[in-house]
């Protein structure tokens, strides 16, 4: 079984003071290079719901180049609303600059469809132009020309060069079939949420035949997991942190998340992420909800010690 890799989600906030002044960025960044963490995590909007969002390769920018210990895991970047030779470029300028520090998740979106619209995207086509896009992002990682007649891409020789070196991982998210087909056909991971420890299980099984059935060797996929967490002394306390945090980013209730959402300690939160574990993944990208950043880093610093030291006991 793979070790245990831990991630800790900065919001913009936190790197910003909401302020935008850089010296809030340059008090918060000591405090997240040093967390006790395996990786950074960025997530990636347009124009989310109320207009909320952050670009999700820039973002990775500032703290692969702020900081020269963590990687940066994207997770995840909205690939079908980009056009993926671009993509590949800016793929590319990283793994120069920060060789082996960024892994890329993409996924398709749809809690918000008119972020799509106004991205000039048909909600309907996601699926496709991600196939297509993730077709084209691993054939140009070879650095040789491309040739491409797609429904949604066109391409006549296009080289990105150099390629990245090593190639940035593209890890697939989301929870569907398709999405399951996808990350065995293209992907070298998959990325869930919102799901049960079983359902996790399934999948990662379902993704593996489905490889083996194409010929692909997925030895050293990974299976990773996005979590929303609230962290507190008291159940109730980290409960309302993280149903409030919730609520305002996805405009929703909280109720239809809380069973997937732990919330509690550390040490609550660790039991609750245990059975993804035995059900195979490796890597959980933590978003916490706490009182303040520093609150924050310590707790996932602390849940990182406890799912790393529950591998010694699992057979």
């Amino acid at each position: 079984m793979p070790s245990v890799r831990v991630g800790f989600f900065p919001t913009l906030t936190q790197l910003t003071g909401g302020s935008g002044h850089p010296e809030p960025l340059e008090a918060a960044l000591p405090l997240i290079a040093d967390a006790p963490v395996d990786h950074l995590c960025v997530g990636d909007h347009v124009s989310f719901f109320v207009g909320a969002g952050s670009d999700g390769l820039i973002t990775a920018s500032t703290l692969l180049a702020a900081q020269a210990r963590l990687p940066v895991y994207v997770a995840l970047y909205l690939l079908p609303l980009r056009h993926p030779v671009p993509v590949a470029r800016q793929l590319a300028t990283l793994a120069q600059l920060a060789p082996g520090r960024l892994t890329l998740g993409v996924g398709i979106g749809g809690e918000d469809r008119h972020e799509i619209e106004v991205c000039g995207v048909d909600p309907h086509t996601r699926g496709c132009r991600m196939d297509e896009s993730l077709e084209i992002l691993r054939a140009l990682a070879d650095g040789s020309p491309v040739s491409f007649s797609g429904e949604h891409f066109s391409l006549k020789e296009a080289i990105v060069s150099p390629p990245p070196s090593p190639r940035v991982p593209l890890i697939v998210g989301g929870r569907s079939d398709a999405a399951m087909h996808r990350a065995a056909q293209f992907g070298d991971g998959w990325l869930g949420i919102w799901v049960s420890p079983r359902r996790y299980k399934d999948v990662c099984d379902h993704i593996a035949m489905d490889a083996a059935q194409s010929g692909r060797h997925v030895g050293g996929f990974e299976h990773a997991l996005n979590v929303w967490c609230g962290f507190a002394p008291r159940h109730e306390k980290a409960r309302q942190l993280l149903a409030t945090q919730m609520e305002a980013f996805y405009q929703m209730p909280f109720e239809p998340f809380e069973r997937y959402s732990p919330s509690g300690t550390p040490e609550q939160v660790a039991e609750f992420l245990i059975p993804y574990i035995e059900a195979g993944c490796s890597r959980f990208n933590v978003i916490p909800c706490a009182n303040d950043l520093q609150s924050s880093i310590a707790a996932v610093g602390e849940l990182r010690a406890r799912l790393t030291s529950q591998m010694e006991v699992i057979p």
